[in-house]
């Protein structure tokens, strides 16, 4: 092919595909007649979705999406090592860890689930050609640790909101997250008697130590305004303080920096990035020391109970109650 030739299909193709957005590594297949005249070249925009180069003839070009098939499964993981590993073992993905961590966020501290914690799932996942592309919803799912169940259901009620809510149509959100980033592991709890690793003084540590890369991602577990940013005293480096209410006020320290344009008098909204993990101040690797007061003491971020927030409507409570013991009778079959 002359670069006269593909200058002259790019510009047939102009309004069906911006070739600015073609991506290193991406395949391409070239197509040729009899007489090994090119024909088409098909380029593989994404797992599902290719773009046709028509050669001959009139030049052209269309996008061809593969065909996508919505199948519903039920898993049951029991926690032996960690949700992440056990996921992958038990459906050979760890996608629906994620979707669970996403629905449960408010509600399990997924950096202290324990061995034989177990999680029960519906759910639909979308696949293309054999391969896994996502899950595109859980319907249902059930948390149980030590005899205690706690499901959650999808219901959309129309307006825009929450569609997760437990049997009894309460808000699988909460006020605030459980945890301000995800899948890490804790590396220090809170504690009035904690050796310090930098001075060797048992100090109080009133937070929590969270480990992770530099640069992870860090969110406010939930709306407030930001009290400062900056550099803080006492060893905790770059920090982010927010003020979620009258009685909530949390602090994440040591960031390797904060999120583009943040300051002080912002309104943040629960799950925005406020900055990202770091080891500024006095720390010894990479994590984030994550703070809460109430009414101005400090408390343990991980036994904070936090409020739901608005049940379901009551319209839609039957429909509810039929889905719960609809999906309920179809895990125990599988049992």
């Amino acid at each position: 092919m002359s670069s006269a030739q593909g200058y002259a299909i790019l510009q047939a193709s102009d309004s069906v595909f911006d070739v600015r957005k073609l991506r290193a590594g991406n395949e391409w297949e070239a197509y040729y007649t009899d007489s090994s005249a090119l024909s088409y070249l098909v380029y593989q925009e994404s797992r599902t979705s290719s773009v046709v180069f028509q050669c001959s003839d009139s030049l052209a070009a269309w996008r061809y999406q593969k065909p996508i098939e919505t199948q519903r499964h039920t898993a049951d993981v029991t926690i032996n090592s960690s949700l992440w590993n056990d996921m992958i073992a038990a459906v050979g993905s760890p996608m629906l860890a994620l979707e669970l961590s996403d629905v449960y966020a408010w509600t399990v501290d997924f950096f202290g689930l324990q061995k034989d914690d177990r999680f029960q799932v519906i759910y639909e996942e979308e696949r293309c050609d054999g391969e896994l592309i996502r899950i595109s919803r859980i319907l249902f799912a059930v948390f149980s640790r030590d005899g205690k169940e706690l499901p959650a259901i999808w219901l959309d009620q129309g307006d825009g909101g929450n569609c997760f809510w437990n049997e009894k149509g309460e808000s699988m959100r909460k006020a605030f997250l459980k945890a301000p980033l995800q899948f890490k592991r804790i590396s220090s709890g809170y504690s009035y008697h904690r050796v310090h690793p930098v001075h060797g003084t048992v100090r109080a540590h009133t937070g929590v130590d969270y480990a992770a890369p530099t640069g992870t991602p860090v969110m406010s577990i939930g709306d407030g305004t930001v009290l400062s940013v900056g550099w803080g005293s006492g060893g905790a480096g770059n920090t982010v303080k927010i003020r979620h209410n009258a009685v909530y006020t949390t602090a994440y320290l040591h960031l390797s920096k904060f999120a583009s344009g943040l300051k002080a008098g912002d309104r943040v909204r629960q799950g925005q990035v406020i900055g990202y993990v770091g080891m500024t101040g006095t720390a010894t690797g990479p994590h984030l020391d994550f703070r809460v007061w109430k009414n101005g003491t400090p408390i343990n971020p991980l036994t904070m109970e936090s409020p739901s927030e608005e049940p379901i409507d009551t319209a839609f409570l039957p429909a509810l109650d039929s889905l719960y013991r609809m999906y309920c009778t179809a895990l125990a079959e599988k049992r």
